[in-house]
């Protein structure tokens, strides 16, 4: 499926005023694909037609981002978690994998935290605990709503892809750097702020759900040493890295990524 078709070829199942927009492809066991900030659902399209051949993939946009920006504030991760419960009642899911890319994955361990008996396994792709753990973090976290106020999100979006996504080339990061453009600039730099006060560190001991983490060896945008936090803090958890990748493998690397996460999702345990 190309990028042009992704949106004409999936219909959206609907949801209530209050719940985020979301589209459901394929049946079977139930999986959840959570996307991160700035971005929209439509990001996971690679690898949709293989994970719906086997689940009933569960893809929102978040509150606050694309279809579901009419959602109203507070873009808390704890309000995004409730917002995927809300959305798991509203489809009959008792419970379900969760897989989260970047904020996503926090947006995820959130989830596992306030509803462990309703999250069956944990993929954190890109993601991070606390996403400020370095200097250069905290320099980058405090410039990027400037940056968005100064350039707008036309700009702002292709100087992201420049940045952190530099294996994404041709009309895939025409075509991210657009996704990103289209977000609305208030919204996101709302939804930055709360990105940003999200600490997951003094809690990752209690979720206690089989854990994926993978990492991007050369991601510069969530940097490896992320996953390694995640991992030692995830009782049980598995590291996996993606040699050659930088924080587009969803894009650059799907083949290898999909092996992972089969892999994890049908086995039993840890």
């Amino acid at each position: 499926m190309g990028i042009a078709s992704f949106r004409s070829s999936i219909d959206p199942a609907g949801a209530s005023p209050d719940l985020p927009f979301y589209i459901e492809r394929g049946s079977g066991p139930p999986l959840v694909l959570v996307h991160g900030l700035m971005v929209t659902g439509e990001m996971f399209e690679p690898m949709l037609d293989d994970l719906s051949a086997r689940h009933r993939v569960i893809v929102p946009d978040l509150r606050g981002h694309g279809r579901s920006r009419g959602l109203p504030p507070p873009y808390t991760v704890s309000q995004l978690a409730s917002d995927l419960a809300g959305l798991l009642d509203h489809l009959g899911i008792p419970s379900a994998p969760m897989l989260g890319y970047s904020q996503g994955g926090a947006v995820a361990q959130q989830f596992a935290l306030d509803y462990p008996q309703r999250c069956e396994k944990l993929i954190l792709v890109c993601s991070y605990s606390y996403d400020m753990v370095r200097f250069r973090e905290k320099i980058d976290s405090h410039f990027a709503p400037i940056l968005i106020r100064i350039l707008g999100m036309r700009l702002f979006g292709k100087f992201v892809v420049s940045q952190a996504l530099t294996h994404l080339k041709g009309d895939r990061a025409e075509w991210l750097a657009g996704v990103i453009g289209s977000q609305d600039p208030g919204l996101m730099v709302a939804a930055w702020k709360e990105t940003m006060a999200f600490d997951s560190r003094s809690w990752l001991s209690r979720i206690g759900c089989p854990t994926l983490v993978v990492s991007a060896a050369e991601d510069k945008a969530v940097p490896i040493h992320h996953g390694k936090m995640l991992h030692a803090g995830i009782n049980g958890s598995r590291l996996e890295v993606v040699e050659g990748a930088d924080h587009g493998l969803f894009w650059t690397h799907p083949r290898e990524l999909l092996r992972m996460i089969n892999g994890f999702l049908e086995t039993t345990g840890r």
